[in-house]
């Protein structure tokens, strides 16, 4: 590898540093806002935990994807779930454009394997995108229920919220059962 394509690399890990500071709607059980960066390190948390419960799995990819699926954040920002409409943005297509701003100093190599794990989180083709998307949605419902949120949390809105993807597999129904009876007391 020459010196540009390290200096590249190295502009980019500088540039996703910036996920750190990318806060979410969600407070951490401290009270602070939680970031971008700490809801994908216990995604992959997870991922590592149950990986017995998905053999079929390829653990390497799932990581991957949990790494890289909310990267695009960085650039400008986490829009929370409860305020996504597709009339108004669409999440997905400013997500995508700011991963490829971010991507910009790597070979194109590389942007193309990173773009190509955020698409295939993205669209759901693969079944460790599939359990990476139900994990996404399983770790964002447990933050909403440990976190003091300061009564920005629409406890209604998460009873349903990510169902699509929460369904994958009987674990990740019975995790779901179990955060949706927390959600339920904390909803009133």
């Amino acid at each position: 590898m020459d010196t540009g394509q390290l200096e590249g690399i190295l502009k980019f890990f500088k540039n996703s540093e910036q996920l750190k500071d990318t806060t979410r709607s969600a407070y951490t059980s401290k009270g602070r806002h939680e970031s971008s960066a700490e809801h994908s390190w216990r995604l992959c948390l997870m991922a590592v935990v149950l990986e017995k419960e998905f053999p079929g799995i390829d653990i390497g990819k799932l990581l991957k994807l949990c790494i890289i699926h909310d990267l695009g954040e960085a650039m400008n920002g986490d829009i929370p779930a409860v305020d996504q409409t597709d009339d108004i943005n669409n999440k997905g297509m400013e997500e995508r454009k700011d991963l490829m701003e971010l991507a910009r100093p790597l070979s194109p190599e590389l942007q193309k394997k990173i773009l190509g794990l955020w698409d295939e989180y993205e669209n759901a083709e693969s079944q460790e995108a599939k359990l990476a998307k139900a994990l996404d949605k399983l770790e964002t419902l447990i933050q909403h229920t440990q976190g003091k949120n300061m009564g920005n949390i629409d406890f209604q809105f998460n009873i349903n919220y990510g169902r699509q993807y929460t369904d994958y597999s009987s674990v990740t129904r019975e995790l779901r059962a179990i955060i949706d009876m927390e959600t339920k007391k904390l909803a009133g």
